[in-house]
């Protein structure tokens, strides 16, 4: 029985991972990432830093990249539901500007796999979220970069419920817009 199964997107290079889950009444277990496993389909990585988030219902992270020393990532939630999103910010690319977004949960334990060229963002959906992701790259401050969330020439459909209310970082609050980035790059 394969341990993973890898699930293209519409976007070449993003991929859904569903993990094996072995499960009996004590509780579960699963691999979460295999470097052989991963590379015969075809991701051939080395994660080189592992990060975690936790967050409250509305807060909306993203949508980031880093220009210099970009990061492939692997994400995943640990606890609560999330939106997570990636944009296609590949120059020549025939999905250029396009986005895909899945829900991803402690329950359904999916995760998702982002190559360099994509700004990423989630928004949390449940009371809490704890959010973990390996990076390709190390966190290079000088180089991070996004583009707004709410972005009109992406058109990310968000899940967002009436009432909820999206929470933002300042810095966050500040990223270019699409066409900004496309100008400046």
């Amino acid at each position: 029985m394969p341990k993973f199964k890898f699930i293209k997107t519409e976007i070449e290079g993003l991929f859904v991972i569903e993990p094996t889950v072995f499960g009996d009444n004590r509780g579960y277990f699963m691999e979460t990432y295999n470097y052989n496993d991963f590379k015969e389909a075809g991701l051939d990585v080395q994660f080189v830093q592992d990060n975690q988030s936790k967050s409250t219902k509305g807060v909306l992270r993203g949508l980031h990249f880093q220009k210099n020393n970009p990061q492939e990532k692997l994400v995943r939630v640990i606890k609560g539901e999330v939106f997570d999103v990636a944009v296609d910010i590949r120059k020549g690319s025939k999905t250029f500007g396009k986005w895909f977004g899945i829900i991803l949960s402690a329950e359904n334990k999916r995760q998702f796999y982002i190559p360099e060229g994509f700004a990423h963002g989630f928004l949390v959906l449940s009371d809490e979220a704890e959010f973990v992701y390996k990076c390709t790259n190390f966190y290079d401050p000088k180089s991070e970069s996004g583009i707004m969330w709410n972005d009109e020439d992406i058109s990310i459909e968000w899940p967002i419920d009436d009432g909820m209310k999206i929470l933002l970082s300042d810095k966050d609050k500040k990223h270019n817009s699409f066409k900004g980035y496309c100008e400046l790059n």
